[in-house]
């Protein structure tokens, strides 16, 4: 994979940030240090044994208790002790100083995706969520792997190149993990709670990572992609992505065709609903099949409150998917798989719902 560890690796990820910079001088001089203490305690030792044993003829010692042994043998790991503790502290205090940030990123954990909100900066007002893109065929080995496999989205967050850029972490149903390896950043995202950390790419590039606690049955498929571009690069993906955004903005008074919301509702639920229920609707597991589904195929009002509120394993939508998303895959998943309720749900049917939620 471009960018990914090579075959026989045996570093870490090439740095593309200040503080992993940092971390791969720790991470050799904590290797050289430990060798160094490994080759003297065994190298006295078996000196000790061969040179001492009783087929020689040596005599064994009878001192006891020196307190110059004693003295140096604590003195000696003090001092190492705190040789490696002063600059492993520098680095740690260096990745909590989330101060004086040019960009502030929310990003939050879903069951299985990341919701991006840029909420300082260039960029602010910019929402989005980010979806493995990987197809499925690929996943069921039904055909070629992509050198990307499991490791790309649709909605890549994009940075400009050397601006420290904050990141706040926090989580809709269960612990995950915001991590990029080449960045030296990992931060748990949990439920309930805000923590923050940050980084400052120094080079152009695409950088990958994965969500790294157990989250979940699709745990696996959860990743996470940065592109790091120029200022001159990212303003201009700051006007685009914002002039998207305001188009792509819904009219709750629209009224669509069954075939529009069919067509709409198909690629939410490809995005959102499939690594779950399966793209044939047939369920997996613990989760439930919605092709001849009751709930699916009874009262509207409970099919809506189950997807704006979740249930069980099932994440809540509401505020993660626009309303007309959800109008469009619940008219979608009414009208699939041999269910044939001929329903077209309407944006404001959804917004209603939502008002006395």
């Amino acid at each position: 994979m471009p960018g990914g560890p090579a075959v026989n690796q045996l570093n870490f990820t090439p740095p593309a940030t200040k503080i992993m910079q940092e971390i791969h001088g720790l991470h050799w001089m904590m290797l050289v240090i430990c060798a160094v203490i490994f080759i003297g305690v065994f190298g006295v030792m078996f000196y000790s044994i061969l040179r001492h044993r009783k087929s020689l003829g040596a005599k064994s010692a009878s001192f006891h208790e020196s307190t110059t042994v004693e003295i140096i043998w604590t003195v000696i790991p003090l001092i190492i002790v705190i040789g490696m503790a002063l600059p492993a502290t520098k680095t740690v205090v260096a990745m909590k100083d989330t101060t004086n940030s040019d960009i502030t990123i929310k990003t939050t954990g879903y069951q299985w995706k990341w919701g991006y909100d840029y909420i300082k900066g260039e960029g602010e007002g910019i929402s989005f969520l980010s979806t493995l893109s990987t197809p499925r065929t690929q996943v069921n080995n039904l055909e070629p792997k992509s050198p990307t496999y499991l490791m790309e989205v649709d909605n890549e967050m994009v940075v400009p190149v050397d601006k420290k850029i904050r990141i706040i972490t926090t989580a809709n149903d269960v612990i995950h993990s915001w991590t990029i390896p080449a960045f030296g950043l990992k931060q748990d995202a949990i439920p309930g709670f805000v923590r923050d950390t940050w980084f400052r790419a120094d080079r152009i590039g695409t950088f990958r990572g994965q969500c790294s606690e157990l989250c979940g049955a699709e745990h696996a498929f959860m990743p996470i992609v940065v592109k790091v571009v120029s200022q001159e690069d990212y303003t201009k993906w700051v006007a685009e992505k914002q002039k998207s955004l305001t188009a792509a903005t819904d009219d709750p008074s629209m009224v669509y065709t069954l075939a529009e919301q069919k067509e709409r509702g198909e690629k939410v639920y490809g995005a959102n609903c499939a690594a779950c229920h399966q793209p044939n609707g047939k369920g997996a597991g613990a989760f439930p099949a919605l092709a001849g589904s009751k709930v699916v195929n009874g009262p509207l009002e409970g099919q809506i409150h189950i997807l704006l509120n979740g249930k069980n394993a099932m994440p809540k939508w509401s505020g993660v998917l626009s309303a007309a998303d959800i109008a469009a895959v619940i008219t979608y998943t009414r009208n699939s798989w041999g269910n044939n309720s001929g329903q077209v749900i309407q944006t404001q049917e959804i917004v209603s719902a939502q008002a006395k939620n």
